[in-house]
């Protein structure tokens, strides 16, 4: 036993309203800087609906995560070293901004410039990315509230196999909200991907981090990870991707999503699990046994072997206790309420969904309930407008069966507090239909409608004695975005360039130049856009 601490998150997708409030101060903090106008560490999809980018959960175009080989051992769905190294300078699995939607403003400045005339202006689009006049034709949540649903949400790859059975018509057609983070996997294929060595996962809390001085720009990092949340910054030419908001982790403090999340649908805690047991689980031969597998690697903080494992390990007492009353351990490993996103890429994600269930209601009454046949909530489950395929596709590769008791359990809380609140007879046998106790209930109820801030985020501090045994891995104790212009800085960025499109348009270069360390001047050609001229493209000759 090899006992290892990860930060995970649970979402409770009946509390999502679509409101994008954590899309928007994740983008503030994090990618509010030129080079990353495309880049959203936190979006929220409307599903069904092909996703941002587009169709990223099809693996048989983007070839992200792990397969198994004929004997069964994992590798890369992308291939393997020799094939990364035919592809290293063109990576056909690579989204392009097609795929992502080409970032846009407006010219204000010809509209508030403009001379007074007889004709009123106009601020017409142009591309943040050329400063070019554009057509607007796809971007970020595009198809949020299923906006062209019978157009581009039957390119869901979820819908495989449901065709006939969802159609996009107004009284039939279903929705709700998947907000998406990078997973933090326990098997990241982003960091098997990347040749330079510059994607690694922090031993200390399991945090999936990039390496900015090591990162040379190969994107095998974006390619490889099957969620597509690894980012290319064409600026600096380095990956970027959701941190975790590990600063504010380090001080015990949420992330920038969960504490400005409108719903408060999100949970953090700590999750022990054991290190040796990862490469088997992720190469269970069965996809739909994935989830069994993962849950088989997660710890009992509560066992004493386990407690004197962790100790013997290097984690800290105050963790072993934060584990213990970790939420999100409550949710996905007790209660099992909590569903992993997409198991069958392999990577065992460590962001977990509690499956909607929110129309129960309307379906139950319409059914006729009737407080003393309990039952009747658990027969309307199969006739809720969100199909249960549809949703065991997202988090249990299928295993409708998995789903559905997840449904049921959330059913039963409702009918037993229900009762409760209202005065009536509580059927005793009800909990133990789900599997769970009188107890149970009361705890998932407490815990899933009432939770306070303190029961929903369960984070210790980190230790700063450690630092010194840490920095082994990766030589720094500070963020490696944290320059210039860096996240939630604002200015320039690195080496002063203001716009993708120069400042100066009669010099053509003024924002493209920078001094290096060696005293030379160098001409930055990512940041020009081919008008006037380019001095120092090529470094000049320096003294002999």
């Amino acid at each position: 036993m090899r006992v290892m601490a990860n930060v995970a998150m649970v979402m409770n997708l009946d509390k999502c309203i679509g409101c994008h409030t954590c899309s928007v101060t994740c983008k503030q903090v994090w990618t509010n800087r030129p080079g990353t106008e495309y880049v959203y560490f936190n979006n929220v999809e409307t599903k069904p609906g092909v996703g941002y980018p587009k169709r990223y959960e099809d693996q048989e175009q983007w070839h992200g995560g792990w397969t198994l080989d004929r004997r069964g051992r994992l590798q890369l769905r992308a291939g393997g070293r020799v094939k990364k190294l035919a592809q290293l300078f063109y990576n056909p699995d690579l989204p392009s901004i097609d795929d992502y939607g080409d970032p846009w403003t407006y010219d204000y400045q010809t509209l508030i410039q403009a001379p007074l005339g007889t004709h009123n202006p106009s601020a017409r689009s142009i591309s943040a990315l050329t400063g070019k006049g554009m057509d607007v034709k796809w971007g970020s949540n595009f198809d949020d509230d299923l906006a062209g649903a019978p157009e581009h949400a039957v390119d869901d790859p979820d819908l495989i196999g449901l065709e006939d059975r969802v159609r996009m018509e107004f009284e039939q057609v279903f929705m709700f909200y998947l907000p998406r983070i990078c997973e933090h996997c326990l098997n990241p294929s982003c960091v098997a991907s990347c040749p330079s060595g510059a994607m690694y996962k922090r031993e200390e809390d399991g945090i999936v981090l990039v390496d900015q001085d090591r990162c040379r720009g190969w994107r095998m990092c974006v390619s490889g990870c099957p969620y597509k949340k690894v980012y290319f910054n064409h600026r600096t030419g380095k990956a970027e991707k959701c941190t975790f908001c590990f600063p504010r982790i380090e001080a015990g403090q949420p992330t920038v999503c969960s504490e400005t999340c409108v719903g408060r649908l999100r949970y953090l805690g700590l999750m022990l699990y054991d290190a040796d047991r990862v490469l088997d689980a992720a190469a269970t031969p069965d996809e739909q046994d994935l989830y069994e597998a993962q849950l088989g690697v997660f710890l009992d903080p509560h066992d004493p072997a386990v407690q004197a494992e962790a100790a013997a390990a290097g984690i800290p007492h105050d963790w072993i206790a934060a584990a213990q009353r970790s939420p999100v351990y409550e949710l996905a490993v007790r209660h099992r309420v909590a569903l992993p996103l997409h198991p069958e890429y392999r990577t065992l994600p460590m962001v977990w969904y509690i499956p909607p269930l929110s129309p129960v209601a309307d379906v139950v009454h319409a059914a006729g309930y009737d407080p003393n046949d309990p039952d009747k909530v658990f027969a309307t489950i199969d006739s809720l407008r969100i199909p249960i395929d549809y949703l065991a596709n997202l988090f249990t590769a299928g295993a409708a069966e998995t789903v559905r008791a997840v449904l049921r359990k959330l059913a039963a809380i409702r009918a037993y507090m229900r009762a409760a609140q209202l005065g009536l007879d509580r059927d005793e046998d009800l909990p133990g239909s789900v599997g769970a106790t009188p107890d149970d209930i009361d705890d998932l109820y407490r815990l899933l409608a009432i939770a306070k801030y303190e029961d929903r985020y369960v984070i210790p501090p980190a230790h700063a004695e450690d630092a010194g045994r840490l920095m082994g891995q990766h030589e720094q104790l500070f963020c490696s975005l944290d320059t210039d212009g860096g996240p939630g800085m604002g200015g320039a960025g690195p080496h002063g360039i203001a716009s993708y499109r120069p400042s100066q348009p009669d010099t053509g270069h003024a924002d493209q130049t920078f001094r290096a360390d060696d005293g030379r001047s160098h001409f930055n050609l990512l940041g020009w856009d081919g008008r006037g001229s380019a001095p120092n493209l090529f470094p000049e000759p320096g003294p002999s």
